[in-house]
């Protein structure tokens, strides 16, 4: 839908004594990856957070610029929901969600800190997935939780508590007569999807050098990958039915590594470039930008990227002096 607003917003160059774009009777439009306005535009992967103030919607970026969309009259409220509506969208499509989604909730929830993004609570949507819960606040914070890697999930009065095997613990709830088929639901799932993943890894052989296995998305049950380690080292095969490589990887703590490994290589699922892109990559595709930004695992995995060794005659006189380093 388009939208007749002000709009203000400082310019890239800004900062202190920097210019600003303040158009007056601007046509503002919402699509399912950013904002049009006059001549410019904000995509959704460069935004940190939107809010409702004063009947003005205020969009702030990850550069640090604000943009501030006023005089919205009766279009105000239609405006913010499609805004809202459409950005979660994104954000869902930057967690590569393509299972089954089972319950759509109104709910408070409260999000750890993270590398990223500090602590956040608050009140939105959270979604219930066949293998996953996703919660969608109005900020780059959005994430979706794997269900396979729950350590517990235990219903507290209104309160639903998610505790990671990592450490990591969520809380959503107070979604009204929605409570408790939300907790019986999830904690049901979580014991199926990790079922099935134990059943399908099992029909995954290992051959040497490699030593480990696991699966992406549970549902994906031709595709899988294989680990190797070293001391402080770890290769990593992915069988996807593409042209094979290796990916290398570094690390301190072996248990900590294999943990956010399996963690990335399940909420990547089948966009496997996004561990290897580099930054100028990246700079073409805002959907993966998002996707990193929202995924402690990955990121962490990116940190611990030390190259490929593509298949060649060479590739494994190659491994097994990387894995002996």
């Amino acid at each position: 839908m388009n939208y007749t607003a002000n709009f203000n917003i400082q310019t890239a160059s800004g900062g202190v004594g920097g210019s600003q774009i303040a158009l007056e009777e601007a046509k503002i439009v919402i699509d399912k990856e950013g904002v049009d306005y006059g001549k410019g535009r904000i995509d959704f992967s460069d935004v940190a957070y939107i809010k409702p103030l004063n009947h003005r919607v205020y969009i702030t970026l990850f550069d640090g610029r604000q943009a501030e969309i006023s005089m919205l009259g009766f279009s105000f409220d239609g405006f913010w929901e499609e805004l809202v509506k459409l950005f979660g969208e994104r954000s869902c499509a930057s967690l590569f969600i393509e299972e089954e989604k089972l319950m759509d909730c109104e709910a408070e929830y409260d999000l750890p800190e993270s590398s990223v993004a500090p602590r956040e609570a608050g009140r939105g949507r959270v979604l219930l997935y066949s293998d996953a819960v996703c919660i969608l606040p109005v900020s780059s914070h959005a994430l979706r939780i794997p269900l396979c890697y729950t350590d517990h999930i235990q219903l507290d009065g209104y309160i639903l508590h998610i505790q990671m095997r990592t450490g990591e613990h969520y809380t959503v709830g107070r979604m009204g007569y929605d409570t408790q088929p939300f907790a019986d639901r999830c904690n049901d799932r979580a014991k199926k999807v990790k079922a099935a993943r134990e059943k399908q890894l099992g029909n995954v052989q290992i051959r040497e050098p490699w030593t480990g296995k696991g699966l992406f998305r549970t549902a994906q049950t031709e595709e899988y990958w294989l680990t190797a380690y070293g001391e402080k080292t770890c290769a990593v095969e992915l069988f996807t039915g593409e042209s094979a490589a290796t990916y290398l990887y570094r690390f301190e703590d072996r248990r900590l590594f294999t943990f956010r490994l399996e963690e990335a290589m399940e909420a990547v699922g089948s966009h496997r470039e996004i561990i290897f892109l580099d930054a100028a990559d990246l700079r073409d595709k805002p959907l993966y930008r998002m996707a990193i930004h929202r995924s402690e695992a990955v990121r962490f995995l990116r940190s611990c990227s030390a190259g490929r060794i593509i298949h060649t005659a060479a590739h494994e006189e190659k491994l097994r002096e990387f894995l002996a380093q």
